[in-house]
């Protein structure tokens, strides 16, 4: 962050892709920008430019200079300057030495040659990145100078391995804990510490060989001691050294990234076509017109090449055809990418691309053969370069589309980013954007969510972001709820409102609501496009019903939780520590209140529950809630009291009762220590007034406490039996206040429970977390951690950044675009990616699996049998309607979890005479209700055969 803030980045031409670079550099903050253009504003620029209005086309102003203002105030941190002068073949170049990096766009090769050699040239090199997007295939090219330092290749945390053995031998081998793979990387380094008997080891680093998953070699240790047990191993991060061609030599030896391994030569053969274009604009002075495929010319040119050009026909048509038009989900994933190698160039952090990446969309217009000329032709209106590339019949599509997009957070923004150069939703009798958001709009919003602004904050993200979308297209139709999308909104998010979409966009950031979202969406045959990014990666997944499995068909591996006892007894690393604390501020400020407030409103007087106690009845909670009330501070003074209790018990008291009950030299039955790696014993920490965590915890206990109280007019004595646990003594605390004349009132017995709230710097939550956090990091001999990443572990802040987010979106519209036109599952890809390696990876889709019952009947997840039944239809009515309807008997009837019909379960046989309105117990808005059967297996023995969802409709529907 403090390298990018430092820097000066320069970029031409602020068309479709510029502007798309320019927002996530600015987003990220990088500390001055310079945006450069000379051409003025066209109808043409509403539809590739989001920030550019009808306004600025009326008035012709110039590019550089309507996007100024509008772009800069994404980060008002970053100081965003316009440069209009002419950059051509006889400009001075000597200007571009104030830059540490220089990214063109729009602009001819021969001057991205001439540009690109004057940066190599430089001392230090000047970054250099060129991108284009013409029709349907875009490029990008990086040049960071013949040598380029990468401080961090991933960007991933260090490793730490907990080791359970090392041999003595040559080489040593160094196994890992049972079950904890190490996941390391023949040619890495990792550094020892903690490890007992062979300790010569400690402090030392060694490069590792990979022998097994749980296993690796570190070189001869046949000279050390023998080891005894325990150590940690820390992966180290080395710098590596990159290095680059120039644009001049990397032109005819390219060196390409391959995004689709399906076909490894579609890069070298769009590079080809790609020069191909340059080289007819260079001759003719334009692009070929739209439709016409006069590229044959510009191949002729490259013939001259000093390698054989590897030409593909469709490539060239294509290109050819739809060179002066534009893509804007193809310029939203370029731009993404391109912005990431710039942060890559300023930084030093993450993998730099090298040196060429090509991604085309031809799957798109490939099943557009047979449309004619005309279909592309220009209508003078917003959508004409987007026409230029699809036709103007998916064009039309586009417009009378229902979509329904969940999440109006990073990815939610640029999607409706991309909707409004679309066109989505913008029909004039059909077609309408429909989005949802419960969350209001945080600050740490602003640095990726590119529709919202400061004076947004706390204002609901939908409709702050259908606002924005209408100021990129006035034309888009938008309903925009705060609604959270789950089974209690299903009123709102009926199947009624479902079939009316006709495609489903996720933009979430939690697996069980893309759950959910999904089996609606296959209840409803809807098809869904979800997509999701953390950090540098991301992914996207394309659904179609009937084509695709679904969400649910694929399971991810569960979330690994810490075990209770590591958190309680045996913390291991600063994430048990951490965690522990977390758990401590929920407990002490929030759960604890809660149940507190709970018994009062069930027992509203405190001298009936004296009484009650006294005659013996137990009445839930009172425990807690009477010794609570007698631990109860009146005083800043008592507080610090318990606080200072609070401090002892914690990180003193436990330690001792621990070593107490585990000496330092127990062994275990096979002879072992008890205390080893990953087992760390405690030691007791001494509260001292100079230990900043000793006196933040302190001051922030007490600080939450007084909040928590909220009563200040009530007496209680002056000593608070703080130490004792003793019922009797509690209930006599309570008796003694009630006696003493005390005003015990309804009002009196209540808290405020503090719920935990990350981004509110002032509110000291994170703060009382760190401080005892680090406390018990420091009980237990773990490093301690700082206040951002205590943060980032105890909020579960997921990162997040702009550049990925831009590229995921793009990848997603571009298939919403074939979802529209009815595209053949073979033109459909999902897509994993991850820009700091960088790596990106096309895939095809899953199909659809087909299931077997028997007699040639078979389902798929989108198959669902329909029964209709009327008011007197039984179960055994419904079992019958089945078998005469699919051929195949049920033998198990399920709603749910709710099993109406196991022939094995006591009294299930009586059932079959019961109606199904009786059964199942509809609601009276309810017209039907999806039931699971399953069917006798052909032989016996075996599980029985799962079948399709059944939707028994209670009444005959009007045709």
């Amino acid at each position: 962050m403090q390298k990018m803030a430092q820097s000066h980045v320069f970029l031409s031409g602020i068309g479709g892709l510029g502007v798309e670079i320019a927002k996530n550099i600015i987003l990220a903050g990088v500390k001055a920008l310079t945006v450069h253009d000379t051409k003025h504003c066209t109808k043409w620029d509403l539809g590739i430019n989001f920030f550019i209005h009808e306004d600025d086309v009326t008035s012709q102003r110039n590019r550089a200079e309507a996007t100024l203002h509008r772009i800069a105030e994404l980060n008002p941190y970053v100081h965003v300057a316009a440069s209009t002068v002419p950059l051509d073949e006889t400009t001075d170049l000597s200007f571009l030495k104030h830059y540490q990096c220089v990214i063109l766009t729009e602009v001819s090769l021969l001057l991205q040659k001439k540009i690109n050699d004057f940066c190599h040239a430089q001392q230090p090199p000047i970054k250099f990145i060129s991108a284009d997007v013409y029709g349907v295939c875009s490029r990008l090219f990086c040049d960071f100078g013949d040598e380029f330092e990468v401080l961090d290749t991933t960007g991933e945390e260090p490793k730490e391995i907990f080791i359970s053995n090392i041999t003595q031998s040559n080489p040593g081998i160094v196994t890992c804990l049972e079950n904890h793979p190490h996941r390391l990387e023949t040619g890495q380094f990792l550094t020892f510490r903690e490890v007992n008997g062979m300790s010569c080891l400690n402090g030392s680093t060694h490069q590792i060989t990979v022998v097994s998953p749980y296993s690796f070699s570190i070189g001869d240790t046949s000279e050390m001691e023998p080891y005894l047990h325990g150590g940690i191993a820390v992966q180290v991060k080395t710098p590596k050294m990159c290095y680059f061609e120039r644009l001049e030599k990397q032109i005819t030896n390219p060196l390409c990234l391959v995004a689709d391994f399906s076909k490894p030569e579609a890069p070298l053969q769009i590079h080809v076509a790609m020069l191909a274009l340059n080289h007819f604009q260079e001759n003719f002075g334009r692009r070929p017109n739209i439709g016409t495929d006069l590229l044959t010319e510009g191949i002729n040119l490259l013939l001259c090449l000093t390698f054989q050009p590897q030409v593909n026909g469709d490539v060239v048509k294509w290109l050819s055809r739809t060179a002066q038009g534009f893509l804007p989900p193809l310029a939203a994933a370029v731009g993404g990418v391109a912005s990431q190698e710039v942060l890559k160039a300023v930084t030093g952090k993450f993998s730099p691309l090298q040196q060429w990446l090509y991604i085309d969309v031809l799957d798109i217009v490939t099943p557009l053969e047979k449309m004619g000329s005309e279909e592309f032709l220009p209508r003078g209106d917003r959508y004409d370069a987007l026409r230029a590339c699809i036709g103007d019949s998916l064009c039309q599509k586009l417009h009378d589309l229902n979509v329904f997009l969940v999440g109006c957070g990073a990815i939610g923004c640029e999607m409706l980013k991309n909707f409004a150069l679309l066109g989505v939703g913008t029909g004039q009798d059909k077609g309408l954007v429909t989005i949802t958001d419960p969350d209001l709009i945080e600050k740490s919003n602003l640095n990726r969510q590119f529709l919202f602004r400061p004076h947004h904050i706390q204002k609901p993200k939908s409709y702050t972001a259908a606002e924005a979308t209408l100021n990129i297209n006035p034309y888009i139709k938008i309903d925009s709820d705060i609604n959270k999308v789950c089974p209690a909104t299903e009123n709102t998010y009926s199947d009624e409102f479902y079939t009316k979409q006709d495609v489903i966009v996720t933009a979430l950031d939690n697996v069980e609501a893309r759950r959910y979202i999904d089996s609606r969406c296959v209840a409803n045959l809807r098809p869904l496009i979800d997509s999701g990014t953390m950090g540098t990666k991301g992914h996207t997944e394309v659904i179609v019903p009937h084509l695709t499995e679904s969400y649910n068909s694929h399971r991810d591996p569960p979330e690994e939780e810490i075990p209770f006892c590591t958190l309680k007894s045996f913390p291991a690393a600063i994430e048990h520590t951490i965690q522990w604390a977390r758990d401590k501020f929920e407990s002490s400020f929030s759960h604890k209140p809660s149940l507190f407030n709970k018994f009062w409103q069930t027992y509203p007087s405190a001298e009936e529950v004296l009484q009650r106690i006294k005659s013996g009845e137990s009445l839930e909670g009172c425990f807690h809630v009477v010794k609570t009330l007698s631990r109860r501070p009146r005083s800043w003074t008592q507080c610090v009291e318990l606080a200072r209790v609070k401090f002892e018990k914690y990180f003193s008291h436990k330690a001792l009762q621990l070593l107490h009950s585990f000496p330092l030299d127990t062994r275990l039955k096979d002879g072992s220590l008890f205390w080893q790696s990953p087992k760390r014993p405690p030691f007791p920490v001494k509260f001292e007034f100079h230990d900043p965590f000793s006196c933040i915890l302190l001051l922030k206990h007490c600080t939450h406490l007084q909040v928590v109280q909220t009563d200040e007019t009530a007496r209680k004595p002056d000593h608070i039996p703080v130490s004792s646990e003793d019922e009797r003594n509690a209930i006599f605390q309570l008796e003694k206040s009630i006696l003493s004349n005390e005003a015990l009132e309804t009002a009196d017995l209540q808290m405020k429970p503090i719920s935990f709230e990350k981004d509110d710097d002032s509110n000291g939550h994170i703060d009382f977390i760190t401080a005892a956090s680090n406390l018990r990091a420091k009980m237990y001999n773990i490093d301690p951690a700082d206040r951002f990443k205590t943060k980032r572990i105890a909020g579960k802040i997921i990162p997040a950044i702009a550049t990925a987010t831009a590229a995921v979106s793009g990848l997603v519209a571009l298939e919403l675009i074939k979802v529209v036109g009815g595209y053949p599952a073979d033109a459909y890809k999902n897509c994993f990616l991850n820009l700091a390696i960088p790596i990106m990876v096309f895939t095809e889709i899953a199909e659809v699996r087909r299931t077997e019952i028997r007699n040639g009947i078979s389902f798929t997840i989108w198959d669902r049998w329909t029964i209709y039944g009327k008011e007197d239809f039984t179960l055994l009515d419904f079992i019958n309607a089945v078998r005469e309807k699919y051929g195949i008997e049920p033998t198990m009837v399920v709603q749910g979890v709710k099993m109406l019909y196991v022939p094995v379960m006591p009294g299930h046989i009586k059932r079959l005479k019961l109606t199904m309105q009786k059964l199942v117990k509809p609601s009276a808005d309810k017209k039907y209700v999806d039931l699971t059967v399953s069917f006798a297996p052909e032989t016996d023995g075996e599980e029985d055969l799962p079948g399709p969802p059944v939707r028994y409709y209670f009444v005959q529907e009007d045709n």
